[in-house]
C-alpha cells in the first residue's frame, strides 16, 4: 500500500479502513448523514454507524457520478490513493458536497496536489495506521483526513494529532 513496500497492491486500492483511522475525524463531522462513495467491503461504514452516524453506501464511480444528495449530507471515504483515480474523485465529490478523504499525509506537499489546493479546507492528522488486522506493525507512511469543497481562496486549517 505504501510507497516503500514491495507488497502487491490490492485491486482498486481497496483497503479496509481501521477504526483508529476514523476516530480522529469524528470531532470535525458537521452533519449526521455521511455518504460513502468508495465503500469497498464496508468497513468504514461500520465505523460510521457505530459512532452514531447515518451512513449511506453508494456503489458508483466516484470520479464522475452525480450523487444527487438531498439535505445536509457530506462525503466521507477512504478513496484509492492512485493519483489518476484520486484527483478526479476530489473534483467530482467536492463539486457536490463537503468531502472528507482519507489519504497519505504527504499528498499536500506534492507538486501534483497544486491544482487541488484551492479546494482544500482542512487537514486532520491521523498518523500511522495499522491497515492489516493482526499485523505486528503500522504503515511506514502517515495518513490524514483532507476536507475539500468548491474552489476558493480560503486558508486551509491544520489539526495535529490529539
Amino acid at each position: 500500500m505504501g510507497k516503500r513496500s514491495d507488497f502487491p497492491r490490492h485491486p482498486r486500492d481497496d483497503y479496509a479502513t481501521p477504526d483508529e483511522a476514523f476516530q480522529p475525524l469524528i470531532p470535525f463531522l458537521k452533519w449526521k448523514t455521511l455518504v460513502e462513495p468508495c465503500p469497498g467491503e464496508g468497513q468504514l461504514l461500520k465505523h460510521m454507524r457505530k459512532a452514531g452516524y447515518s451512513a449511506i453506501r453508494v456503489d458508483a464511480d466516484a470520479r464522475q457520478h452525480d450523487y444527487d444528495l438531498v439535505g445536509e449530507m457530506m462525503f466521507v471515504t477512504n478513496p484509492p490513493w492512485t493519483r489518476a483515480v484520486l484527483h478526479p474523485i476530489i473534483v467530482n465529490l467536492s463539486e457536490q458536497a463537503p468531502t472528507w478523504l482519507l489519504m497519505d499525509a504527504d499528498w499536500a506537499h506534492l507538486q501534483c496536489a497544486r491544482p487541488y489546493l484551492n479546494r482544500l479546507r482542512a487537514i486532520v492528522s491521523v498518523g500511522r495506521v495499522q491497515w492489516f488486522a493482526g499485523s505486528p506493525s503500522t504503515a511506514k507512511d502517515n495518513s490524514a483526513w483532507y476536507e475539500f469543497g468548491h474552489p476558493s481562496r480560503r486558508i486551509t486549517r491544520f489539526y495535529g494529532r490529539r
